[in-house]
């Protein structure tokens, strides 16, 4: 490869099915679940596990899901990208950087090995990559580093590759999530209550040395402070755990929205920083599981409600706060 010198950044995220299809989110699920970072016991029996009980089961049901997400211009996930991208790009070049910025998915097209491949043969000589995972975790920024460097082995290229490994506790971060809150409605000086809900990992990883409980704590916590929120108005959970079969990271967010709905009190903010842009674990899992649950709960328990009583914080997503985070993020990388 001739080292032209041009400079590329690549902005990675997990993917999203290709269609609200039983057939294609079996496809995606088949990599997302085969991913030796994701495989929770021995490769051989998962795999039976896998194609003969999840995948026949899951994929259809996984797939109504997403049906009832999609838009007519199709998945919101891999639109927010696109438009990610080209924000991206020209903030970079109106900061001065002439750099090529590409999106890539670990589990979906276009394929972060695909990419890297296309990029060298562009004469692309250095190489920047941004997991779009605020907090590290081994079955999401690992899985990134782990294809990079499969991409780079053995080649020119590998000697001027970049991975930026979490932002968790970036200034431009913690005050565009404070700000979004702020935006959604959330008042300091009321009795609203703040939820940051995080994906959830396995002890097991944690166990093994992942330090994204200690990220997701210090991002609440710097987010709160900009908030000027006492301890009590804010809380911290997890979701979207994947099997029962393993102990995972807690409190369960479910549990604690059922806890504040007996309760009663004022409105319940959630918020879900570990994720860049608006996917099914919030489109679906939260705003349609979580907030009718908490609503007949809070009903059920005698409190007053209405769908103001439950606001969700949307993602960054394509908006110019989370293009000014993440060139904040790289500037210290392409400059």
């Amino acid at each position: 490869m001739e080292a032209s010198g041009k400079h590329a950044v690549l902005l990675v995220n997990t993917g999203t099915p290709s269609a609200p299809t039983p057939k294609a989110v079996r496809s995606y699920l088949k990599r997302f679940l085969g991913n030796r970072r994701i495989v929770p016991v021995n490769p051989f029996i998962w795999w039976f596990i896998l194609h003969f009980a999840i995948l026949p089961k899951r994929a259809k049901a996984s797939a109504r899901k997403y049906q009832e997400i999609w838009t007519p211009e199709g998945s919101p996930f891999a639109l927010a990208h696109h438009a990610l991208e080209r924000g991206v790009a020209e903030e970079l070049l109106a900061r001065g950087h002439d750099v090529d910025v590409r999106v890539a998915m670990s589990f979906d097209a276009p394929r972060t090995h695909d990419v890297i491949r296309e990029l060298r043969k562009e004469g692309c000589s250095r190489l920047t990559v941004l997991p779009l995972y605020p907090q590290s975790a081994f079955s999401t920024t690992y899985v990134v580093k782990d294809d990079v460097k499969s991409a780079v082995r053995g080649r020119r290229l590998r000697e001027s590759t970049d991975i930026i490994d979490d932002y968790h506790a970036n200034a431009t971060y913690i005050r565009a999530i404070a700000a979004s809150i702020r935006h959604a409605g959330f008042d300091p000086n009321s009795d609203d209550r703040l939820l940051f809900s995080y994906h959830s990992i396995p002890l097991a990883d944690i166990d093994a040395g992942d330090t994204y409980e200690l990220q997701t704590s210090a991002t609440s916590l710097h987010v709160a402070n900009e908030l000027g929120l006492e301890r009590s108005r804010w809380t911290i959970g997890y979701q979207c755990r994947f099997d029962k079969n393993r102990e995972w990271l807690m409190p369960s967010t479910s549990d604690i929205l059922q806890r504040w709905a007996e309760v009663g009190g004022g409105r319940v903010f959630v918020v879900c920083p570990n994720f860049a842009v608006d996917c099914l674990e919030t489109l679906y899992d939260v705003q349609r599981v979580l907030k009718p649950a908490y609503l007949e709960r809070r009903r059920a328990a005698g409190h007053p409600t209405d769908m103001g009583s439950f606001v969700y914080v949307p993602c960054l997503g394509n908006s110019k706060a989370h293009v000014r985070v993440l060139c904040d993020v790289l500037k210290g990388a392409i400059q």
